[in-house]
C-alpha cells in the first residue's frame, strides 16, 4: 500500500503527543524517520529545501503582521470603547450587557484575530458591569467564551492563515467568506441572550436609562476602529491590495489610531513587540515540523484514498462533510486548535478537493467547529481562560454556556446545508 508510510507517520505522531512530547517534535522526528525509510537519505536535502520553502510562501507574510496587530490592538482601550458604546445602545433591553458584549467581541474580532484575546479584551470590561447590575454569572460568562468563537471566524484570522498553508486556497476569499457567518453569529448569539433575559428577567435586567448625547458620545471615536478594519477587509474586497499589503496596512493604521488617539508610546510598542516575537517563535518551529509531515503523509496518497473509500462505501459527500464536522468536534474536546489543524489537514484536504468542495467554504466550517471545541470539556481552553481570569467555577460556567452551545450548532448545520452563507460574498470581490 503506497500510503502505509503516511499511516506509519500519523500513528507514531499520535503515540508521541499523548505521551507529552511537544507537537513540533511529535511531527517532525516521525516524519524523518519515515521519510527516510521510504525514500532513503536525500529526503535530509529535502527536508531543507521544503522548509525553506514553505516559510518563504506568500501565505506566511501575513501571519507575523496580524500577530502584531493583535500585539499593538491589545495595548489600547479600543475594547473598552467598543463595549462601552454597545453597551449604551443595548441598555434597555433585558440582558443588554450581554447582547453588547458579543457585539464588542464581533468588533474586536475584525481587528484581532483570536477567540482567547477577544474574549479576555472585552471581558475585562464587561465583567465589572455584570456584577454591578447583577447578572447572572453563568449566563454573561457563558455567552461571553461562546462570543470567542467570532474571533477567529470575523477576519482577520489567524487559524485562516495556518488553514492556507496546507490548502490551496486564497486567503482574501476566505477572509471575505467569514464576514457574513460572523455577522449572522453576533445576531443569533445577542438574540438568544436576550431572548432568555426576556423571559428570565434575573438572568440579566436592564442595564438603565442613557440620554441620546450620551449615546451618540460614546460612538465619537469608533471611526478609528473602523478605519483599521477597512484597511484589513476594505482594501482586499475592492481589490486594492492583497491580503499580505493588507495586513501591512492594518498594521500601520492600528499604530496611528494608537498613538494619535490611547497614548501609545515606546513602552507598549516594546512589549506588543517581544509579545508577538515570542509567537510567531514558537509557531514557526511547529510549521517546521508540520510542513515535512505534510510531505510524508501527502505523498502517499493519504487523502485521496480517503475519498475514494467515502465513495465506494456510498456515503454522500454532504454525508462525509458532517462525519468530519463530528470529528472536529470530537477532538476539539482533547486537543488545541493548532494540533488538529496540522494533523488532519494535509489528510482530509486531498479527500475534500477530489470530492468537489469549495475550500473557501470548508475553511470556514473547519474554524467553526475548531472554535466551538475550544469551549468544550474536557480541554476546552476558553473555558479554562474564562474560569481563572474571572474566577468562575467550572460547573457553572458549563450551564451557562451550555444553551450558547445549542446555538452553536445551529450556526454550524445552517453553513453546512446552505453553502451561499460563506460563498456569496467572496463570489462579489473586485480584483
Amino acid at each position: 500500500m503506497e500510503f502505509l508510510p503516511g499511516l506509519i507517520c500519523l500513528a507514531v505522531m499520535v503515540v508521541m503527543m499523548m505521551i507529552g512530547v511537544p507537537i513540533a517534535w511529535s511531527m517532525l522526528v516521525p516524519a524523518l524517520v519515515v521519510g527516510i525509510w521510504t525514500y532513503g537519505w536525500p529526503v535530509m536535502s529535502l527536508l531543507g529545501s521544503t522548509t525553506y520553502s514553505f516559510l518563504f510562501r506568500d501565505q506566511m507574510a501575513p501571519l507575523p503582521l496580524f500577530f502584531l496587530l493583535a500585539c499593538i490592538i491589545a495595548e489600547t482601550s479600543i475594547g473598552d470603547e467598543l463595549f462601552g458604546a454597545a453597551s449604551k445602545w443595548l441598555s434597555r433591553i433585558p440582558g443588554g450587557l450581554v447582547a453588547a458584549s458579543i457585539v464588542g467581541e464581533g468588533a474586536m474580532a475584525a481587528i484581532m484575530g483570536h477567540s482567547g484575546g477577544t474574549i479576555i479584551t472585552v471581558g475585562k470590561v464587561a465583567v465589572p458591569q455584570y456584577e454591578k447590575y447583577g447578572y447572572d454569572r453563568g449566563f454573561a460568562l457563558g455567552a461571553l467564551v461562546c462570543g470567542g468563537v467570532l474571533g477567529p471566524l470575523i477576519p482577520p484570522s489567524t487559524t485562516m492563515i495556518i488553514l492556507t498553508l496546507f490548502a490551496e486556497v486564497s486567503l482574501g476569499k476566505l477572509f471575505i467568506g467569514g464576514i457574513i457567518p460572523g455577522l449572522l453569529l453576533v445576531i443569533m448569539l445577542a438574540g438568544t441572550a436576550v431572548v432568555m433575559a426576556w423571559r428570565n428577567p434575573s438572568l440579566g435586567p436592564p442595564a438603565g436609562k442613557y440620554s441620546w448625547k450620551e449615546k451618540f458620545y460614546s460612538l465619537r471615536r469608533l471611526w478609528l476602529v473602523a478605519v483599521i478594519i477597512f484597511s484589513i477587509l476594505g482594501v482586499i474586497y475592492f481589490g486594492i491590495a492583497s491580503t499580505t499589503e493588507a495586513a501591512g496596512f492594518g498594521c500601520v493604521a492600528a499604530l496611528i489610531v494608537a498613538i494619535a488617539a490611547y497614548k501609545f508610546r515606546l513602552k507598549q510598542m516594546r512589549r506588543a513587540l517581544m509579545e508577538a516575537a515570542l509567537v510567531i517563535g514558537m509557531l514557526i518551529l511547529v510549521i517546521i515540523g508540520a510542513s515535512f509531515f505534510t510531505y510524508v503523509v501527502g505523498s502517499g496518497g493519504l487523502g485521496k484514498k480517503i475519498a475514494e473509500v467515502v465513495l465506494e462505501a456510498g456515503m454522500s459527500p454532504t454525508g462525509f462533510i458532517v462525519l468530519l464536522s463530528i470529528m472536529y468536534l470530537f477532538l476539539g474536546c482533547i486537543m488545541d486548535t493548532m494540533t488538529i489543524l496540522l494533523l488532519t489537514l494535509p489528510i482530509f484536504v486531498p479527500a475534500v478537493t477530489a470530492l468537489g468542495f469549495d475550500l473557501v467554504w470548508f475553511g470556514v466550517l473547519v474554524v467553526v467547529n475548531l472554535q466551538i471545541g475550544l469551549i468544550t470539556p474536557p480541554l476546552g481552553l476558553d473555558l479554562y481562560i474564562v474560569r481563572n481570569t474571572f474566577g468562575i467555577p467550572i460547573g457553572e460556567l458549563l450551564r451557562g454556556v451550555l444553551p450558547f452551545i445549542i446555538v452553536l450548532l445551529v450556526f454550524l448545520a445552517l453553513l453546512i446545508a446552505f453553502p451561499q452563507i460563506v460563498l456569496w460574498l467572496p463570489g462579489q470581490m473586485m480584483g
